[in-house]
Formats: C-alpha cells, sequence, structure tokens
C-alpha cells in the first residue's frame, strides 16, 4: 500500500487554522511518530500553533467505575455544541500500553459526538510511558485550540498518577460519582477529593434520584472537612443525569462561574504559567532520560549492572551514579 505523502510545514499549519480535522489528525499523528525525521517537522508545527493557542476552557474529567463517563462527555459535548462551541475531547491513558486502553470503546459509545462537524476525538497514543502521553496530549491541545476547539476536555482513562497528570494541564477539574458516596468515598483516594473542582454524582434519575440526592448531601458535607484553598475557590456537589440531559448545564454553569473567578483574582493566569513551567521541567526531564536510554556507553553497560544489582553486589544508588558517569563521559 503506498504511503501518503507528509504534509508539509504550510500545509500543516494552514489546515489546523481552518479547523480541518484530517489535517488536525494528521499533524497530531505526527507529533505522536517516533521517527526521527518526524520531530523536526512536529516541533515546527507546535511552534506556528502555539501563538494561536490558549484562548480555551480546560477541563479534565476523571471518574470512577461505572460512572458513565463516556455517556456524560457525549452529553456535556453535545451540549456545548448546541451553544455553538467547538468540542475536543483527549485522553490520557498511560495503561495503555498494557491494555489497549478504552478509549476507542468509548468513541464508539460517543457516536453521536464523534460524527459532528463541530467535535474532535482523539485518543491517547497507544505504547507510551507516562511522560510520553503526557507530552503529547498537551502538544495536541495546543494544535486543537489553534484549530479552533474552544472547549477541551482531557479524560482520563487509566487509574493513578493520570489524574494528577490531567490535573496539571487543566483549568477545571471534575469528579464524576455516582450514589453510594459513603463507599464511594472509602474507595477514592482522598488526594483526588483535594484536586476536583466540582463533583457531580450521575445518574441522578429514575429510581435513583432519591440515592443521588442523598450522596450530594453526604458529599457537600465531607467538602466542608477540606481544608480551605488558597484559590478561594469553594469546590461543591451536584446530581446530574447524562440520559436525561438533568442538570448538565448546571454543571458547565458551575465550569463557567469558576473560569470568571479565577480570572478576576488573577489565579486562572497563574495557573496557567505554573503549568508551563511544569511542561518544561518534565520536557527537560524526559529528552534527558530518553538521552540516557540511547547512549551506547549506557546501552553496552546497563545489562552486566543491572545483573549485578538484581545479585546484590551493588546498591541501586551506586549503580545508578555509574551509568551516569558513563553517560557522562567520565
Amino acid at each position: 500500500m503506498r504511503r501518503r505523502r507528509r504534509l508539509t510545514l504550510s500545509e500543516c499549519v494552514e489546515g489546523i487554522v481552518r479547523g480541518d480535522r484530517i489535517v488536525l489528525a494528521r499533524a497530531i499523528t505526527l507529533i505522536e511518530s517516533s521517527r526521527g525525521e518526524d520531530a523536526e517537522l512536529a516541533q515546527q508545527i507546535i511552534d506556528a500553533c502555539l501563538p494561536r493557542s490558549g484562548d480555551s476552557i480546560r477541563v479534565g474529567i476523571t471518574g470512577v467505575p461505572g460512572a458513565g463517563k463516556s455517556t456524560f462527555i457525549e452529553v456535556l459535548g453535545n451540549y456545548l455544541i448546541g451553544k455553538g462551541s467547538r468540542v475536543a475531547v483527549l485522553a490520557v491513558d498511560p495503561s495503555s500500553e498494557r491494555s489497549g486502553g478504552s478509549i476507542l470503546g468509548d468513541k464508539t459509545r460517543m457516536e453521536r459526538l464523534a460524527n459532528s462537524e463541530m467535535a474532535f476525538i482523539r485518543p491517547s497514543p497507544a505504547g507510551g510511558s507516562l511522560g510520553g502521553v503526557a507530552r503529547r496530549t498537551r502538544e495536541t491541545m495546543i494544535l486543537c485550540e489553534a484549530a479552533g476547539f474552544r472547549t477541551v476536555l482531557i479524560e482520563t482513562v487509566g487509574v493513578g498518577q493520570s489524574e494528577t497528570l490531567v490535573h496539571g494541564m487543566v483549568d477545571f477539574f471534575l469528579l464524576l460519582m455516582i450514589a453510594g458516596a459513603g463507599d464511594e468515598l472509602q474507595g477514592i483516594k482522598r488526594g483526588i477529593i483535594e484536586m476536583a473542582d466540582l463533583l457531580a454524582i450521575n445518574k441522578a434519575d429514575g429510581d435513583n434520584l432519591r440515592a443521588a440526592d442523598r450522596a450530594k448531601r453526604e458529599l457537600a458535607q465531607a467538602l466542608h472537612l477540606f481544608p480551605a484553598r488558597e484559590t478561594g475557590w469553594t469546590p461543591q456537589a451536584v446530581t446530574c443525569s447524562a440520559v436525561t440531559g438533568e442538570g448538565i448545564s448546571d454543571v458547565w454553569d458551575v465550569v463557567l462561574h469558576h473560569r470568571a473567578q479565577m480570572q478576576a483574582s488573577g489565579w486562572f493566569d497563574q495557573n496557567r504559567r505554573q503549568q508551563r513551567q511544569t511542561w518544561l521541567r518534565e520536557a527537560v526531564r524526559n529528552q534527558l532520560l530518553e538521552q540516557f536510554r540511547h547512549d551506547e556507553r549506557v546501552k553496552a553497560a546497563l545489562p552486566g549492572i543491572e545483573q549485578t544489582v538484581r545479585e546484590g553486589g551493588l546498591s541501586p544508588t551506586r549503580a545508578a551514579k555509574a551509568l551516569i558517569e558513563k553517560f557522562r563521559g567520565k
């Protein structure tokens, strides 16, 4: 099968700026590529798009198992499209290398949203390290914003560190839950709740409505036990139903209220600046690690040193120092 002609820099940038979703997807594939010849073009595309990015609402969405996250995202996305906003849905899935992730299944379930000209859905790249997935998600977000997507929903598909990663690249962090708040609180890390700007109890419909209202009250009480935030924002709990659409507009009203409050206080810009600084530090760390891994001296010495460490003949700290010295040419 003939390989498609690679787009030029001007073709990529012009296509992205006019909102061409096919060109956008091809440019993102370049960013995700591990081929050396793609790296420079990918960076040039990012550099060209960076001045056109930033003017969006970035919302991170995570949820407990069974909370109906994909259905919620589709309904929220279609609600925003109905209000005239173009919506990009990105995923952070550091587990995709092992499990294949679930975003493709989610994309199938988000059929109506995926088919809309006003939406763009992109899975996280499979087979990437945690840092690599985070970097590519940030860069993908920049391209989506340059393409005119004014709302970017970043979904956590994996578990564990992905919540922290997503929290570090968004303006607003939403935790989706279901009724049974007492049990839910036991099963969720305190740190995730502390990161959340809003707790939304989904599936508040039919016979579950009363339980959802009770969960809302219990979560609201629990939130008062957490220390006040220096931003001045007070997290709250709401109910919603992705099935009936009830409460979806209320969720988005909270997002908009949070944005207005953070902009008025100066915390919005401060958060964005801090995120760019964090990205810089992560980029330095990841690039150094990549250079270390591909260094011929390190690759030659690593098997023997690892074997010595496994057998207890050398401490990991001493072994690491020896490898770093080889990397530095000492």
